[in-house]
């Protein structure tokens, strides 16, 4: 069985540290490099109930993509949640490693694992990275479709295609519109807006869409009008989950190490519930 070590030098490859935004928070954030490991589990968010699930499983390590403590701590007591999580792993021998911004950029990374799941065809990253002479890795995707489709029926694909959440898919847009060209970007997007306007593409399918920066884009594409479609941020990125195991999984079978790499299916969006409005002619209540 490799140590933990060599399992989290693996993942550094993968997705090294030193390309992650310096606002971040990535690597390992709890674990003894001597352990050995036998057992992975994937996940999106380092919250009790996964780390329950890795303590069930028997997992050694646990990677996620978002970070733990993205802005630092002064405590790990377990009177707060999140140093309940330190203390629940460290009992039971479990690490925890994180790879969040510096797996949005990476080649494969998550926005690739998005589009897999839409069954869009990569074309080239919407933001490059200038650091890479391939010009493949970068934030976001821009894709295209084997079949356009309106966006009604794209957004139904979305919808049906990701992990099922309460939110499910918004749709700003004509609903008729043909979608030929796609830009993804898993997690938060509407930062992007300038990089999806100049791409050119039909539609942009993202998370966390505020209602100020969607007006404005929307009211200025009056000319050249371009669909936003709104997933759930944890909906957008479990992809990369599944991406990330099956790359464990091949460095295993290279080294001989015979690690059993899990994905936790465990829904850790926080909504829980979603009331749909009654479709009624437009405009606010008397």
């Amino acid at each position: 069985m490799p140590l933990l070590s060599e399992v989290i030098a693996a993942l550094e490859n993968l997705w090294p540290a030193e390309r992650a935004e310096s606002w971040d928070a990535v690597g390992t954030v709890v674990g003894d490099p001597g352990q050995e490991v036998t057992r992975v589990l994937f996940a999106v968010d380092p919250v009790q109930e996964i780390v329950d699930e890795a303590v069930k499983l028997g997992a050694d390590l646990l990677v996620t993509h978002h970070p733990l403590y993205l802005r630092g701590t002064t405590t790990v007591a377990a009177t707060h949640f999140k140093g309940r999580v330190v203390h629940t792993l460290i009992k039971n021998d479990i690490a925890l490693h994180v790879a969040h911004t510096n797996a949005d950029t990476a080649d494969p990374g998550v926005s690739d694992a998005l589009a897999g799941a839409l069954d869009l065809r990569v074309v080239r990253p919407l933001v490059p990275d200038p650091a890479d002479p391939s010009g493949r890795r970068g934030l976001g995707r821009i894709c295209e479709l084997d079949h356009p489709l309106p966006l009604r029926e794209f957004a139904e694909k979305a919808a049906a295609r990701l992990p099922a959440t309460a939110q499910g898919i918004r749709v700003a847009g004509d609903p008729e519109a043909i979608v030929r060209t796609v830009a993804v970007s898993g997690g938060s997007g509407d930062s992007l807006f300038d990089q999806v306007r100049a791409a050119g593409v039909d539609a942009f399918l993202t998370a966390d869409l505020r209602h100020h920066p969607t007006a404005e884009f929307m009211a200025a594409g009056t000319q050249s009008p371009l669909a936003l479609l709104d997933a759930a941020h944890w909906a957008t990125e479990w992809p990369w989950c599944e991406l990330a195991a099956t790359q464990l999984d091949e460095i295993s079978d290279r080294h001989g190490w015979d690690l059993r790499v899990h994905v936790s299916k465990t829904v850790t969006d926080p909504w829980t519930a979603h009331a749909a409005s009654p479709l009624t002619p437009a405009g606010a209540p008397n």
